[in-house]
């Protein structure tokens, strides 16, 4: 996912708004979750997902809900993502 932090005046902000984020969504959808480029921009970052199911269904839908939780936050704008199923 592809995200930018408008608020976000340096990288210590941008640490705590992401640092909130992936605690969230790790807790609430039992997922790995990191800062994977942009780690020295302000107000730009690339988190990657991954979950590992022996259903890619249920993979799919879950990474869903991450995206759709994502969009929600109102401290963070989603600007692009992609979901891959292996």
């Amino acid at each position: 996912m592809d995200i930018h932090i408008p608020e976000s005046g340096s990288l210590k902000s941008k640490r705590f708004v992401l640092k909130s984020l992936k605690d969230r969504v790790h807790n609430k959808f039992n997922v790995s979750i990191a800062e994977v480029d942009s780690n020295d921009l302000w107000q730009r970052s690339s988190l990657g997902v991954a979950i590992v199911a022996n259903d890619s269904s249920h993979a799919h839908k879950v990474l869903e809900k991450v995206v759709s939780f994502t969009e929600n936050t109102p401290e963070i704008e989603l600007l692009d993502y992609e979901i891959e199923v292996l």
